[in-house]
């Protein structure tokens, strides 16, 4: 479904219920899974959003095909779950888009562990036949600056291993504030883990038991879009729950979009946003723990014309789709033209294309390009997000809250309203 979007009539004042942040749900429910041997008690993480519900699903099962479709993080992460799964035999596949996703780095390091996974297609490459069975410990190296992910999923199913695993990083881990996440929960959970520059170790223990419902934040990685709409509406946004300090990474939202005029206050109840015209003449920074938030960044930044230079965003490349040729190309369709520097650099120094048609924005089944560019209707009404309903991955409510603070949402087979009609004669 193609939705067109306006912006809204009056100034932006309203009141957000963020999802549940999917990051520590996916962890949770993997930890009460080893804890318990659960197939149960994840009904109310399964209804965050698809890819929690693609978790949820794929816990129950112990054989036979497991298709988790576009959700990552359940690739990674049940890769090494059912690899020191004893008695599990299953094939572990997705989309087309996670057969070309690579997880090489993660099944080389469970083999070395001593675990039993076969490439049913590509070498490196999803889908993956995976026999489970007890894994051991020891010291393994592992190259950390691909995906956080494969080190937190082999972290997770660690404390079953029969002896302490060291798991030694070589280069600087990517996305480190997603491990620390992984690291804090299992804590948590009662998991003895010490955590150094140089790498992780893991004693053999039991989690401990604990509802996997328990204390989930707020998302901070879907704030950062609510954050993007404040900045350019300079309107107000209250989103009960939100928390700082959090063990979410993204959390760093609040000072990144302080640069654009976002204020930040922290109530017992949550986090009201308003706008300020102090923002900064250009905006650097290394986006190398918070990938998720460069999406909402630069839009924001070219809306607001400040240029921008992101260090760290290699991993952009490996996600739902490209997010940084995605983001070139559709930038360039609202006059922005963006320059990237090898695979790190993305950046804007205020060039702008000729004015083309009203803007038509391609997802590429990419739920964060939709969200990222529909707030781009307050400078170009009746822009045309494609594919709207990708969002359901990780915020399946935000076009309904889109509709309540103001926006008229709609599908975009839709004739034109009238008032577009008048204004373009």
């Amino acid at each position: 479904m193609d939705l067109r979007i306006y912006p809204p009539e009056e100034i932006i004042d309203t009141e957000v219920s963020l999802p549940l942040s999917k990051s520590i749900a996916n962890r949770l429910m993997i930890i009460y899974a080893i804890a318990c041997g659960g197939q149960d008690g994840f009904a109310s993480l399964a209804a965050i959003s698809d890819d929690t519900r693609a978790m949820a699903a794929a816990l129950r099962e112990r054989s036979g095909l497991v298709d988790v479709g576009p959700a990552g993080t359940a690739m990674r992460f049940l890769t090494a779950y059912f690899a020191a799964l004893p008695g599990a035999d299953v094939t572990l596949d997705g989309t087309e888009r996670m057969r070309h996703r690579p997880i090489g780095p993660l099944v080389d390091a469970l083999r070395a562990l001593g675990a039993d996974i076969e490439y049913k297609g590509e070498d490196g490459f999803p889908p993956l036949a995976i026999k489970g069975r007890a894994l051991h410990g020891g010291e393994l190296e592992i190259d950390a600056t691909i995906s956080s992910q494969f080190l937190s999923a082999i972290l997770m199913a660690a404390p079953g291993f029969d002896t302490p695993l060291f798991l030694r990083f070589r280069g600087a881990p990517a996305s480190e504030s997603y491990l620390k996440m992984t690291v804090a929960l299992m804590r948590s959970r009662g998991i003895d883990v010490d955590m150094t520059p140089q790498g992780i170790t893991v004693a053999p223990g039991k989690y401990t038991p604990a509802p996997a419902t328990h204390d989930i934040e707020p998302d901070w990685s879907a704030a950062a879009f609510w954050y993007e709409i404040a900045a350019i509406s300079a309107g107000w946004v209250r989103l009960p729950g939100l928390r700082s300090p959090s063990i979410q990474g993204d959390s760093v939202c609040a000072s990144l979009f302080d640069r654009l005029g976002v204020v930040t206050e922290f109530e017992d109840g949550g986090a009201q946003l308003s706008a300020s015209p102090e923002t900064w003449s250009r905006v650097e920074a290394d986006m190398s723990d918070c990938p998720d938030l460069v999406l909402p960044l630069a839009v924001t930044c070219c809306l607001l014309s400040v240029p921008f230079r992101f260090t760290g965003v290699e991993s952009l490349h490996i996600k739902e789709c490209d997010r940084v040729e995605a983001l070139v190309a559709e930038l360039r369709r609202l006059t922005y033209v963006l320059y990237t520097e090898g695979s790190g650099v993305i950046g804007w120094e205020g060039r702008r294309a000729p004015v083309g048609e009203t803007a038509e924005i391609a997802t590429y089944a990419d739920h964060r390009m939709a969200m990222a560019f529909a707030p781009a209707a307050l400078f170009y009404p009746g822009i045309v997000i494609r594919d709207a309903e990708v969002v359901s991955k990780s915020y399946p409510r935000f076009w309904d809250d889109l509709r309540a603070a103001g926006f008229m949402v709609l599908d975009a087979a839709e004739p034109v309203p009238v008032f577009e009609e008048e204004n373009q004669q």
